[in-house]
């Protein structure tokens, strides 16, 4: 199956109040993984490479194409999205891969440059038919603490999507990236006003502190893509260690990789249900365009 396009499986769950996964890929075993766990679901996934894992391969290319090729064999309709990219030039390179989407980061600059850099960014992108998506306000966990006083505010955010063109926008409601355990507090509230006031999709990013029940509520509540990564590292490590502690002559990567890959897969159909992800009778068009708003 072709890549479909970011904007139109998103544009599709907002429509249907249906939330999207979008999934880490770190190693090969995740894109695989993360493919096969959507089609158990019948649901559509977005697969993402972020900045941090095109510098742990040493470039975009050799993750980059893997995780392309996986999903251009899936069954269920894929797109495939960098994430997280403060690098203008990453984001070039992404979308001359064939990338569906980018998510450029210029949250930790002052609004009015955040706002200048970032819509230069989504004229490039527009004008090869690919997907942006953008931050503000400030997830925690990567160079600081989440606290209140930095989280989105609705008035600010629908100015900000205006002044950028941008085609989704992540937005700080309470999570924090690289949470191990899963109870963050999540503002419904304000959740709510956001969806009232942003006229594109929403996204929840560090999903992985989230509980059950409260992704399903954030979804109810207004969010569309919602990025789970250390969740899934948390499940594929558990089991490789699992696996080599139950036979310490295991040598063969294959027989320690393989199952963790075979539990990501099903943690990855069990979260898109959580999201209330399953495609309609029907699904929705394979196109490759991302449909920028």
């Amino acid at each position: 199956m072709p890549l479909t396009g970011t904007g139109v499986i998103a544009t599709a769950a907002v429509a249907a109040a249906r939330g999207v996964g979008a999934f880490n890929v770190i190693q090969l075993e995740h894109a695989q993984a993360i493919v096969a766990g959507a089609e158990a679901a019948g649901a559509p996934v977005i697969l993402q490479v972020s900045e941090n894992a095109v510098r742990y391969h040493g470039a975009l290319a050799p993750i980059g194409a893997a995780t392309l090729t996986v999903a251009c064999a899936a069954k269920v309709p894929v797109a495939v999205h960098l994430d997280h990219a403060t690098s203008v030039e990453l984001v070039h390179e992404a979308v001359e891969s064939g990338f569906t989407s980018v998510m450029f980061d210029a949250s930790v600059l002052a609004y009015e440059e955040n706002v200048r850099t970032t819509a230069e960014v989504v004229e490039h992108c527009h004008a090869a038919g690919v997907w942006v998506e953008a931050e503000l306000g400030e997830v925690g966990g990567k160079d600081g603490v989440h606290v209140p006083g930095v989280r989105t505010d609705p008035a600010e955010a629908a100015a900000f999507v205006a002044a950028t063109g941008v085609d989704a926008l992540a937005v700080a409601v309470g999570t924090s990236h690289a949470m191990l355990t899963r109870d963050a507090a999540l503002d419904f509230e304000l959740i709510g006003r956001l969806r009232e006031a942003v006229p594109v999709p929403l996204v929840l990013h560090g999903s992985s502190g989230v509980a059950d029940k409260d992704l399903t509520a954030a979804v109810d509540a207004g969010m569309t893509k919602v990025n789970i990564a250390t969740h899934l590292n948390q499940v594929f490590t558990t089991t490789v260690r699992r696996t080599l502690a139950d036979d310490a002559r295991l040598v063969d990567t294959r027989r320690y990789l393989g199952p963790a890959r075979t539990a990501v897969a099903a943690e990855v159909a069990r979260l898109l249900g959580v999201l209330k992800a399953t495609l309609p009778t029907g699904g929705l068009s394979h196109d490759r365009r991302s449909q920028p708003a």
